[in-house]
């Protein structure tokens, strides 16, 4: 059973306003009524070629929270390994990572490779009743006699082959005396069905391919629409709940169920896939990206992967989040980035601590503070805060200010630093800049400025105001750091729109890389995946990478959504 909250038990209708949730209606209905003994029993089938991805995110919290709508509800993982040339052990354990930190559990992992004896025992009993036929033809001519939508398909010659025959090379096939490609297994239908998934199709083809799990023990491999839905029947499984692309398939699985003689099967309900914009989410193009170099692998911070977005400092509590948001319908639709966005900027507000860094450092030095005079500056932590209250920060005369934070030239009201201006070392003291220093280049390297001592604490003595702070890192106690900005990694808000080629919209941007950048020391201490806002800067994430002497952290998102005025500019 989950240990995440349930996802569904809040949207069963649109009458409140609630995304709709048609499919946990149908379950709900289904035990109402007594179908199915009371039992629920979902699962997740995932394929281990690949990592797992945002879309697939919410068909996890879509099934496993479907569980907890019946006192006998559970769900099973069932990794669906037909296809071994593409498949691995490596995904199978990211998988099984990814949805144990997207907050779901479940008892024994299942594999259709375990089932494959009882596959190829129903695959003889199609021949037997007649119902399925070895074809000796190539791909390309199955293929070429299928016909399309306005064409029948054609006949072939082993279509009519007697029992006997079809046995005894289906065997041959599964002893691995014939060579790749020289037959398949075919279910015999109809090849003139309106239903092209019913014109024979394929159910076992030779691979003489090694399978993760089961080695060289198999020389064939079942097809999925022939694995996939006997695979539930075998487990048991009550509602089958599978994307929208799986309607033309579903004629063919009560096809195979029937011809089977399946008692009680499963009842399959279709819902619509998540798409998102600026997001490539297939996994055939995942792969590519990762084959390509265009990104450091799977768990790249620009991915949509779960674990991708782990790195990046999400957390599973505002995936689950957004995936309730969005809902579960009948139709496809891409759902705006900003409401990811959203749901994860709302809960690293309320889960963030707050510090102080400085990523494009400007040296700041105040040359009337008394030599070699260290204090601690109590700081009040930020609205929002869960470690609440203040916290000690060391301070001397020479800090680390943001370069933005300095104008040379100043328009009028701003508040910030520029020559002759006074501002807020936030919670330290009032400053004001009375000389620039420069290199040869012209490039400012220091500023000089004096202090009120009657401001220690950031306030002036005489109740004056002083409209600009800034935060800072005292130079004498800063930790130098790597701090990675990650950006969309796509800059058209449909990459997959027009001919096709997405690559053409990587956004160069995505990713800049800053060293030198200085921190409070408390953040030196963080492990990886511990996620912090910088005060006025955006929230981040340790990564993995850095160490306490060499710290990397990478920014998960900024304060605010300051995209929609980077893409006017694109327009």
């Amino acid at each position: 059973m989950t240990d995440a909250r349930d996802p569904v038990s809040s949207r069963n209708t649109d009458d409140d306003g609630q995304p709709g949730n048609f499919v946990a209606d149908r379950v709900r209905a289904d035990l109402a009524s007594g179908a199915k003994g009371g039992r629920l029993l979902t699962r997740f089938p995932p394929e281990p070629n690949g990592y797992l991805h945002i879309g697939h995110a919410k068909s996890i919290c879509l099934n496993f929270g479907l569980a907890s709508l019946a006192e006998q509800g559970d769900t099973n993982l069932r990794f669906d390994d037909t296809n071994p040339e593409a498949e691995s052990t490596e995904y199978v354990e990211a998988i099984e990572r990814d949805i144990h930190w997207l907050g779901f559990d479940w008892g024994e992992t299942l594999f259709t490779s375990s089932y494959f004896e009882q596959l190829y025992a129903w695959a003889e009993k199609l021949v037997e009743k007649g119902l399925a036929y070895v074809d000796e033809r190539d791909l390309e001519t199955i293929r070429a006699t299928r016909g399309d939508f306005h064409h029948p398909g054609q006949d072939g010659p082993h279509r009519d082959r007697p029992i006997e025959e079809n046995l005894a090379l289906l065997r041959k096939m599964r002893a691995g005396e014939l060579p790749d490609g020289a037959a398949v297994l075919r279910a015999k239908i109809d090849m003139a069905s309106k239903d092209l998934k019913l014109r024979d199709p394929l159910m076992y083809r030779i691979k003489k391919v090694p399978h993760h799990r089961t080695g060289d023990e198999w020389p064939i491999y079942p097809m999925y629409d022939w694995a996939h839905g006997q695979s539930d029947a075998i487990e048991g499984i009550t509602h089958s709940i599978c994307t929208l692309e799986f309607v033309n398939h579903h004629g063919l699985y009560d096809w195979f169920l029937r011809a089977l003689e399946i008692e009680n099967p499963p009842e399959q309900i279709e819902f619509a896939k998540l798409a998102l914009t600026y997001t490539v989410l297939s996994k055939r193009r995942l792969l590519q990206l990762v084959e390509q170099g265009h990104v450091n692998g799977w768990d790249d911070p620009r991915m949509p992967t779960l674990a991708g977005m782990r790195r990046r400092g999400f957390t599973p509590e505002a995936i689950r989040a957004f995936c309730e948001r969005v809902g579960v319908s009948k139709s496809d639709s891409t759902v705006d980035i900003s409401l990811l966005e959203h749901a994860l900027r709302e809960d690293l507000n309320a889960t963030s601590p707050r510090r102080m860094a400085v990523l494009d450092p400007l040296k700041l030095t105040i040359t009337n503070w008394p030599e070699g005079r260290e204090i601690e500056v109590e700081l009040d932590n930020l609205p929002g805060d869960p470690s609440g209250g203040t916290r000690q920060v060391a301070f001397s005369g020479s800090v680390w200010v943001e370069r933005e934070d300095f104008m040379e030239q100043a328009p009028k009201k701003w508040w910030r630093l520029a020559p002759g201006n006074e501002v807020r070392l936030r919670g330290a003291a009032l400053v004001t800049c009375e000389e620039v220093v420069k290199d040869a280049e012209g490039r400012v390297t220091e500023l000089r400025c004096s202090y009120d001592p009657k401001s220690e604490g950031g306030e002036a003595s005489d109740g004056r105001k002083i409209r600009g702070t800034v935060h800072w890192v005292s130079a004498a106690h800063a930790v130098d750091a790597e701090v990675r900005l990650y950006d969309r990694l796509f800059l058209a808000e449909y990459p997959m729109a027009g001919d096709g080629d997405f690559l053409q919209h990587l956004n160069p941007d995505s990713l800049e890389v800053r060293q030198g950048c200085k921190l409070e020391p408390s953040l030196a201490t963080l492990a990886p995946g511990e996620r912090v806002q910088f005060e006025r800067l955006g929230y981040f994430v340790a990564d993995p990478d850095g160490t306490p002497e060499r710290p990397v952290f990478g920014r998960t998102i900024s304060l605010r959504d300051s995209w929609a005025k980077i893409a006017k500019k694109l327009t």
